[in-house]
């Protein structure tokens, strides 16, 4: 996800890259930098795959472990990071822990099969019971949001939601769910419309809400090492670039 940062700020020090004070400039939609040791890409934009030519700092290259496939570390580059990274923080390492996942899509399955990998209990979070089989094949539980009883019975009971849907949607309801000053909800999708949080349902519960990006160099090195140990894996269909506009219709 990121070909540099300035490497030197409190930030980046700290191992949170994606936070650089001074500016990450990431794969996609960002400008290299000037005064970095290649002023000649300086004003060049970062196009990530579309590239026919890539010039990154080895601090950004990560070392893929034997035996993991590319077309398996890629993914877990984009949508394993972005998961692992709050499940790192407030999942592994301890036990007893039920996480929630809203959405079960391609970050959701991947924060699923990150968090059981923890050994985590996990529920997911869905629109409705489409999903129930998937779910358990992943030995998770799966609760539509369209059935208030249902997510009514959570109360209280769950320690960290990952919350990887981008468009608005009721976190109040969510939030009623967590544990009291412990639980979490980390929001992963990018929604535009500013959310309206239950102030009083915060107050009493003493739970926190925080936004998460990807991860830094060390824990990105770290969670294909987790990945490829605890065989996870996405699920991944590859194609050629002339079945794209077909591929998408699909989804």
């Amino acid at each position: 996800c990121m070909v540099l940062s300035c490497m030197a700020c409190g930030m980046c020090d700290q191992g949170y890259e994606q936070h650089c004070f001074k500016g990450t400039c990431f794969t996609y939609g960002a400008t290299f930098p000037e005064g970095m040791g290649h002023d000649d890409c300086h004003g060049t934009p970062t196009q990530g795959g579309y590239s026919t030519d890539m010039t990154v700092h080895q601090r950004f290259a990560f070392k893929v472990p034997e035996g993991m496939p590319l077309e398996v570390a890629g993914p877990l580059c984009c949508a394993g990071i972005t998961t692992y990274s709050p499940l790192s923080r407030h999942v592994k390492g301890k036990k007893d822990q039920h996480v929630g996942v809203v959405g079960f899509g391609g970050l959701g399955m991947m924060a699923v099969k990150i968090a059981k990998a923890m050994g985590a209990k996990v529920t997911i979070f869905s629109r409705s019971n489409a999903k129930k089989g998937e779910a358990a094949a992943l030995g998770a539980e799966l609760v539509a949001t369209s059935e208030p009883e249902a997510v009514g019975a959570l109360a209280r009971s769950v320690d960290t939601i990952i919350d990887t849907v981008s468009d608005f949607h009721d976190i109040g309801l969510l939030i009623s769910t967590l544990k009291p000053v412990t639980g979490t909800l980390v929001l992963l999708g990018g929604v535009p419309k500013p959310y309206e949080l239950p102030a009083f349902s915060l107050l009493f519960s003493g739970a926190r809400v925080e936004g998460s990006l990807i991860g830094g160099c060390d824990l990105t090195q770290e969670m294909l090492e987790f990945c490829h140990a605890n065989k996870v894996a996405p699920d991944l269909e590859i194609i050629s670039a002339k079945e794209a506009e077909a591929a998408l219709h699909k989804l």
